[in-house]
């Protein structure tokens, strides 16, 4: 797919539009998905879009739609692709608004790029910016507290000081905040696509990693 050269700013009410169907798909999501981590990814989304050049109007759409899948990862323990789904999901969606053959096209490809264990890669301007912004809303402060509040939906303990990382299982009693900082989130820096991602990523890896440093030392009762 080649890169997106629409650079106009969105149309609010075709983002309007589709933000008032993918908030209503969220009734039954968990918190660490919910429907306010979609509008984090749409705020940051906005900040980055502009800097990168993106076509704003596939960028806005894809964040309210780029989540709408989780529900069934959950369910499913991971099994089932959530990036996948929700591009499954949103084809419909995308069909009955006034796009372009090639923004819709860049809408369902941003959705379905934008998983960080995902096998599709991000190949437009659009894709990459969402990629980033949903990356962003896991790390820093936000991250940190997304990490635990995760853990505590699939029932795991506050931290496995006595295993080893690379020997436990996600969606278990292992699956703790600091597994998914070791696992996960302590490599996302590395993988942010836009320059203006990266700058707001070194300052949310720095905490974070400062954050998890501290807590390691007062679990462990050296503070």
């Amino acid at each position: 797919m080649a890169t997106s050269t629409v650079h106009a700013p969105a149309r609010q009410p075709t983002v309007t539009q589709i933000k008032k169907i993918a908030e209503n798909m969220f009734a039954d999501a968990t918190g660490s998905h919910d429907w306010e981590h979609t509008l984090r990814v749409f705020q940051i989304c906005e900040r980055v879009g502009i800097k990168e050049g993106a076509d704003m109007e596939v960028v806005l759409i894809a964040a309210c739609l780029h989540d709408i899948g989780r529900c069934y990862q959950d369910c499913s323990n991971g099994r089932i692709c959530h990036a996948e789904k929700g591009a499954e999901l949103a084809a419909p969606l995308i069909e009955a608004l006034a796009l372009t053959a090639h923004q819709k096209e860049n809408v369902l490809h941003c959705i379905r790029s934008h998983r960080f264990r995902g096998k599709t890669p991000p190949r437009t301007v659009e894709a990459r910016v969402l990629f980033d912004a949903d990356k962003l809303d896991a790390i820093g402060a936000v991250g940190v507290a997304r990490a635990f509040q995760f853990a505590g939906e699939v029932g795991a303990r506050l931290h496995n000081s006595d295993s080893k990382i690379e020997n436990t299982r996600p969606y278990s009693a292992e699956d703790t905040g600091y597994r998914e900082f070791r696992v996960k989130l302590s490599k996302i820096h590395e993988r942010i696509l836009t320059t203006e991602g990266k700058r707001l990523a070194a300052d949310r890896h720095a905490y974070m990693c400062a954050f998890f440093d501290r807590f390691l030392a007062e679990h462990a009762g050296e503070l």
